[in-house]
């Protein structure tokens, strides 16, 4: 029970309200995928690995005790101190089939061999088990030099299937006109970073936030175009 209740309030942080504009430069992106992310959740059950976990930051979306994080052996993960195993060879440290469901969320462009990466990712999912995938489509280069790959839907699919999946969910997230204002404010926010907090805070606050809202505004009055998108979510079965 006590599970069940902090999953239902992990969901709730997820759902950002429109304050979080005037904190947040990456508002649009962060407000969309952590609402599809949390629509998606109840897809994983029983053992479920989170695969780059970074700060296993959807932990709480899961009522299950059964989680596992794994995370690439550096030294930052290392710094993390979060993650349960580490993998530095391309070899997840599990037996195969070991896991009823997987999490990857925002790791698959920064790996560079991917056929490797999803043969082993398939090889620890047991057969109909679930992954829950996310990838970015439209976006400025990250965590450089270790940002490797874009995916169209097309090739998303194709690629996960070439490895034993049947996708059961693919949703294009931003798929209107505020995926072109989320990345203007990305251009904005690099621009005009400082070293002084106070001067970030005070740019996000007066000028990324009105854009954000005018994003929002226009993208529930111009029509979608799902041919532009920001991120890709995807939930597939494991045959």
């Amino acid at each position: 029970m006590i599970g069940v209740l902090r999953c239902h309030l992990r969901r709730r942080q997820f759902n950002l309200g429109l304050s979080a504009a005037f904190v947040n430069p990456l508002f649009l992106a962060r407000r969309e995928l952590g609402r599809d992310i949390v629509a998606a959740s109840p897809a994983l059950s029983g053992l479920i690995l989170d695969i780059g976990c970074g700060t296993r930051p959807y932990r709480e979306l899961f009522a299950t005790e059964t989680y596992v994080g794994l995370d690439n052996d550096n030294e930052r993960t290392r710094s993390l101190a979060v993650a349960d195993a580490y993998y530095d060879d391309g070899r997840f440290p599990f037996g195969n089939a070991e896991f009823r469901s997987v999490l990857c969320n925002q790791v698959l462009e920064h790996v560079f061999n991917p056929q490797e990466f999803l043969g082993e990712l398939g090889r620890v999912l047991a057969r109909g088990g679930r992954l829950l995938l996310t990838v970015p489509f439209v976006c400025d280069e990250h965590e450089q030099p270790f940002d490797y790959a874009r995916y169209s839907s097309f090739g998303l699919k194709a690629l996960l299937e070439q490895h034993g999946f049947r996708v059961l969910q693919h949703h294009k997230l931003l798929a209107n006109v505020s995926v072109v204002f989320q990345l203007f404010n990305a251009y904005l926010f690099k621009i005009t970073q400082s070293r002084f907090g106070l001067v970030n805070r005070l740019v996000t606050a007066f000028v990324l936030a009105p854009v954000s809202l005018l994003g929002l505004i226009l993208s529930a009055l111009l029509p979608d175009n799902p041919d532009l998108f920001l991120d890709q979510l995807v939930v597939a079965e494991r045959l």
